[in-house]
């Protein structure tokens, strides 16, 4: 029978679909538009700098680990992965001190007691909590096409049906605020959300399972920097046999109607002056899903017409900012959180109509120099930073040297100062020797994000689980989705996990777990 595959997509989830299918014996072409593989997850270099241009946060290494045994490999022999200590530091506007998050669930039990009478008793039991609601979601629903939604009715499920329900139902500000006062604890708890895409009023409390990741099992990075996933998971996948075609986009999907139902034989393809057409039995967006749906497909073979989007949270937007800065910068951990006071006010003016960029905002920074001295010159530092804004083009385009468009520039002119008046480092600005900022406009232009989202649909109640737009198109048989847009959701593990799904659902198989490692290959209808 012949098998034939195009994956639409370079980054992690589209990398990992390609890998996965060839091992199980596909004939497998990958198609990139850009000119570097990674998507979100994609490098920067300029100067001896070396950026990591989306992800940073390495969390829930189990996921990686079995992706990688699948392929009859391991996270370790695949990756150099390091876990940080502290996982991160945390400044709050109006507060002299910072708070360090750290590698030990005991330790941060007792930080947090040394903050509020009794946080530490209500923290122990809030991850004694998380780590449940973790583990079921591991076993049910991560790994769960939801083909049958039935297929999780599972008895350790419907025992947890009441508990569920009230997680489902209350946001995880809520849940947080019901067990803890100090408001630097209460943030803590409830920026998971932003990873999230949303905020922690828009956020079931069913996602208080984010906060056993960093505060019991921890932060993690990969020496090199995220590259080194990305070329962890190309070499694999070309070692199985991927065609990789880069700088070369998908321009139309070629549909067979000629039967019962319409079903797709392949795609046409442009590089350069040069249209070709590429044949195929199954094809794996991997890629922006409302692209795929409204801009490859007629408008009657539509599962996610532009009417069902409109009713849609399209998670947040950022400006990111790239530093390299002369000099150490001692005051910020690999990871470092900034919290402004007014936090309910911050996220509506993200996420609440008429949406407009807070002054002033939250923001994360990374330097990766604290951890990797690969990825900066001797004697300097890499600092990333990431400013969560609404998903709206019009705010604009990054640039070099302060060349981007005026909006993105002026977010990035003030969480500068921001870290430099918070963190305690005064000449920061004078230490800046490379400057580049990406705003919403980018991410709309290269990765054909909708409404130039930085992450990906929020992960609100109704855009969960089964509830999430679905791996498979309803209308056009041999379509599957692939990465952020798509089931489980947003972050690495999830869209490793989605390029896992494609195999479950090609394969029949309608299980809630993972599959068995490694790979047995050739199991198909």
């Amino acid at each position: 029978m012949s098998r034939r595959a195009i994956v639409i997509g370079g980054g992690v989830s589209g990398l990992a679909s390609a890998a996965l299918l060839a091992h199980d014996g596909w004939d497998v072409d990958l198609v990139e538009q850009a000119d570097r593989l990674g998507g979100r997850a994609a490098v920067w270099e300029d100067d001896g700098f070396v950026f990591d241009a989306g992800p940073s946060w390495l969390l829930m290494p189990e996921v990686f680990d079995h992706f990688f045994r699948l392929l009859g490999t391991s996270l370790h022999d695949q990756l150099d992965l390091i876990r940080l200590d502290p996982g991160y530091r945390v400044f709050f506007e109006h507060y002299d001190d910072y708070v360090e998050i750290h590698a030990d669930r005991a330790r941060n039990v007792a930080l947090f007691g040394s903050i509020e009478n009794g946080a530490d008793v209500a923290l122990e039991r809030y991850l004694e909590s998380a780590e449940e609601a973790y583990q079921l979601a591991v076993r049910r629903f991560l790994y769960s096409t939801f083909e049958r939604t039935t297929s999780v009715l599972t008895p350790d499920v419907i025992r947890r049906v009441p508990r569920l329900a009230v997680l489902l139902t209350r946001s995880l500000g809520r849940h947080v605020a019901a067990r803890f006062t100090d408001q630097r604890l209460r943030q803590i708890l409830g920026y998971p959300a932003v990873f999230l895409g949303t905020s922690p009023d828009r956020a079931p409390s069913l996602y208080h399972l984010m906060s056993w990741m960093d505060l019991a099992d921890g932060v993690y990075y990969p020496q090199g920097g995220f590259g080194a996933l990305i070329d962890a998971v190309a070499r694999l996948a070309r070692d199985a046999g991927v065609r990789i075609h880069t700088s070369t986009e998908v321009t139309t999907l070629r549909i067979d109607r000629s039967g019962r139902r319409p079903r797709v034989t392949g795609a046409e393809v442009a590089s350069g002056d040069r249209t070709t057409v590429l044949t195929a039995d199954v094809v794996v967006a991997a890629t922006d899903l409302h692209h795929v749906e409204t801009e490859l497909l007629p408008r009657d073979l539509q599962t996610y017409p532009e009417t069902w989007w409109g009713r849609r949270d399209p998670g947040p937007g950022a400006v990111l900012v790239h530093l390299g800065v002369r000099g150490e910068l001692p005051q910020l951990a690999h990871h470092s959180l900034f919290f402004t006071a007014d936090w309910d006010r911050n996220f509506r003016a993200i996420f609440s109509a008429p949406t407009q960029v807070p002054e002033p905002a939250s923001a994360y920074v990374c330097r990766p120099s604290a951890t990797d001295p690969s990825v900066a010159p001797d004697g300097a530092e890499n600092v990333f930073v990431l400013v969560p804004v609404p998903a709206d083009p019009a705010i604009g385009r990054g640039g070099r040297d302060g060349t981007g468009d005026p909006m993105v520039e002026k977010v990035a002119d003030a969480v500068i100062d921001q870290i430099a008046t918070w963190a305690g480092i005064p000449d920061l600005a004078d230490r800046i020797v490379l400057r580049r900022t990406v705003g919403p406009r980018d991410f709309a232009a290269g990765l054909h994000a909708w409404r130039g989202g930085a992450l990906g649909p929020g992960h609100t109640l109704t855009q969960s689980a089964f509830l999430r737009a679905g791996n498979a198109s309803r209308r056009v048989d041999g379509l599957l989705y692939a990465g952020s847009s798509t089931i489980p959701g947003i972050g690495l593990p999830m869209c490793l996990i989605s390029a896992e799904l494609v195999l479950k659902r090609l394969r029949g198989d309608r299980s809630t777990g993972p599959l068995r490692e490694p790979l047995a290959a050739g199991v198909h209808r």
